[in-house]
């Protein structure tokens, strides 16, 4: 780069003004006097470029003194940066470099020169606003969001915003019905209303597909989300047209405060979408509470150690005795899964079981339960020479019922193991045949035609819907151990045991009574009709070796 004092000495001071005029950029000689800056020369790019060609009027002067000051103040020899001037319609973007060929701070001179970058800036800055903006609804998009929660959480105490996530109910239901151009018509109405009901300062993005994100300032904590979450619920009241027909929107709202975690801007959004989860299981708003998404991650971990113990196969079966109430005889084992963690920590099905059920391992779970009490079957009948006399009872989950070939699956497995399918009681939910009442009873008559027994779990818990036990070739009722334990001492629980027995004995149906643990109770459910018991009374369960040497000692 040719400097003043180089081009002065080549050109003399006249000439130097001249030479700037060869330089395709705006640029100009500053030197800085007693009695302020001047230009020692001007060339023609700089003043077409409107930069001023007096002092007292020039930008370069006026907006850039400090920066050339302080750069006549320092030991550099030249410095390079970017700066922009003008209002934000007409605003233009330079890049500036100012030079010198020596540090002299008695003669202040040096050469400042600019490379106008306002159509690649105004560019980048058109795709960048495309980039952050959703098309759909003119709202920020989900990086667009990020941007800004990122800038407030540098710039405020986390403690005065709070990050609100809304999900719509039944979105999919209109897109699904009315096709994809009323489902962006409703979305575009529904930012429009929810805009409406914000707050001055408030930012609502559009997310995801049917998902809305909003970052607002609070001063009372939670108090002032809820309030807009409560807004926003109310701009949803009244229905939207979407051609001839009148469609009601309501929203699940989750709330996370930024006082509440130290994390980044990502796991604050990803706190307000587990409380929307939760409320969409409780239809209100929700606040994320540590607790709760502690638990979440918990169960994350049980799923990942889980997937391992059913490939590894380092789960086990328990048996437990199930007795014939009038000789005491045991005619049957119900099968239950047990598992002892890596860590050597024996966890409870109740804790593993619904993990199981959420994340779909329950179908190989299932599939490898219902493998290994039928194996179990077949090698007690080994043992003892001929058919042991007793059956297996294994339960069927409502998901694995809905997702998996059960039928298929169960006849295949008798079918291997040489075991008969009266051998087999399966014990269904209501909750599993009320989920998908025509699918359940096509599979519950295909496995009757293996000869399989079916048993209803749990009953007088869920729905207790008297139609499915009509319509259904349900073979025993199961009386839940809620209704059982301490029926002695409750009037009503025996009212409800007693009118559970009747209506099995009028459909023709056996039963069981759950959590028989004294003499006195077996022998008052006898008394009553019951069929079968299974309790502590018996026996907890038990290994498979254990349970056949108890099978063994009652025949004896």
């Amino acid at each position: 780069m040719l400097t003043p004092e180089a081009s002065t000495k080549l050109f003399g001071p006249q000439k130097s003004a001249k030479f700037l005029d060869m330089l395709p950029i705006p640029a100009a000689i500053v030197v800085l006097t007693a009695t302020g800056f001047g230009f020692e020369g001007i060339n023609q790019a700089f003043r077409r470029a409107g930069l001023g060609v007096a002092a007292q009027s020039s930008p370069v002067i006026g907006l850039l003194g400090e920066r050339i000051a302080s750069f006549f103040g320092s030991d550099e020899r030249s410095i390079e940066f970017d700066w922009a001037f003008g209002d934000a319609v007409d605003c233009r973007y330079f890049r500036v470099k100012i030079g010198r060929r020596t540090v002299d701070h008695v003669h202040k001179r040096a050469l400042v020169t600019l490379i106008d970058n306002t159509s690649e800036t105004r560019t980048e800055n058109s795709l960048r606003r495309e980039m952050m903006t959703d098309s759909l609804t003119g709202l920020p998009n989900r990086a667009g969001f990020t941007e800004q929660l990122e800038t407030a959480i540098a710039q405020r105490s986390r403690a005065a915003f709070a990050v609100l996530s809304i999900n719509l109910d039944r979105f999919s239901r209109v897109n699904a019905c009315m096709g994809g151009l009323s489902g962006d018509e409703l979305l575009i109405s529904v930012a429009r209303r929810m805009k409406g009901a914000l707050r001055v300062g408030d930012v609502i993005a559009r997310t995801g597909g049917d998902e809305f994100t909003i970052l607002m300032a609070v001063d009372d904590g939670p108090s002032d989300a809820l309030h807009v979450a409560r807004r926003i619920e109310d701009s949803l009241i009244a229905p939207f047209r979407l051609s001839d027909f009148e469609i009601r929107v309501s929203c699940s709202i989750g709330i996370a405060l930024g006082a509440d975690q130290e994390g980044d801007a990502e796991e604050l959004v990803r706190h307000a979408q587990f409380a929307v989860k939760r409320s969409k299981k409780t239809g209100r708003t929700e606040v994320y509470q540590t607790r709760a998404f502690d638990l979440a991650r918990q169960e994350f971990g049980i799923e990942t150690e889980l997937r391992r113990a059913i490939d590894n196969g380092a789960l086990r079966l328990a048996f437990q005795p199930i007795c014939d109430l009038a000789t005491g005889r045991i005619v049957a084992f119900e099968a239950l899964s047990r598992w002892r963690t890596e860590q050597g920590v024996e966890l409870s099905p109740s804790d593993f079981i619904p993990v199981a059920e959420e994340s779909g391992l329950i179908v190989p779970l299932g599939r490898w339960a219902m493998a290994q009490a039928i194996e179990t079957v077949a090698e007690w009948d080994r043992r003892t020479g001929g058919d042991c006399g007793v059956s297996v009872a294994v339960n069927l989950s409502a998901i694995q019922l809905q997702r998996d070939r059960v039928a298929t699956m169960v006849g295949d497995i008798l079918e291997s193991h040489g075991v008969e399918g009266r051998r087999l009681t399966i014990e269904l939910t209501e909750s599993a045949i009320v989920a998908d009442p025509d699918r359940t009873a096509h599979t519950i008559r295909a496995l009757k035609e293996l000869g399989t027994t079916l048993a209803m779990d749990d009953f007088g818990t869920g729905y207790s819907n008297l139609a499915y036990l009509q319509k259904l070739p349900i073979d025993v009722l199961k009386i839940d151990r809620s209704f059982v334990s301490g029926m002695l001492a409750d009037r009503d629980k025996v009212a409800i045991v007693r009118a559970i027995l009747s209506l099995a004995q009028a459909l023709g149906m056996k039963t069981t009574a759950e959590g028989i643990e004294t003499n006195e109770l077996a022998q008052t459910l006898t008394a009553l009709g019951c069929t079968y018991g299974q309790g502590y009374l018996y026996a907890r369960p038990l290994p498979a070796d254990q349970a056949f040497r108890l099978l063994s000692l009652s025949k004896n």
